[in-house]
């Protein structure tokens, strides 16, 4: 690699790590929330709702389209991000 390719690459992967640091916030900022939510469910069946995954995936697919992102990477990082939250979700809950 060319020192110029590489001082680009440096750059590059400087403004990558400060959006990696926004994103960081934004989790700690969705895991309060889901706290929340856990909260107010009974029942641990209560946790998994498929219908409105399913909302939230075409949702993220039309907004994806519309922005001229590749859908299928913002449906598995949304499909992660659901699941991963599912799992903290049975981890955390505590049957009143």
């Amino acid at each position: 690699m060319s020192p110029v390719k590489k001082k680009k690459l440096t750059k590059l992967r400087k403004k990558l790590d400060h959006l990696d640091n926004a994103f960081i916030k934004l989790i700690k900022k969705r895991t309060i929330i889901v706290d929340q939510v856990l909260m107010l469910k009974d029942f641990k069946n209560q946790i998994v709702d498929r219908k409105r995954i399913k909302i939230i995936l075409n949702k993220i697919k039309r907004k994806s389209i519309q922005q001229n992102i590749d859908h299928k990477i913002t449906r598995r990082i949304w499909k992660n991000m659901i699941w991963s939250y599912i799992n903290y979700e049975r981890r955390n809950f505590k049957k009143k």
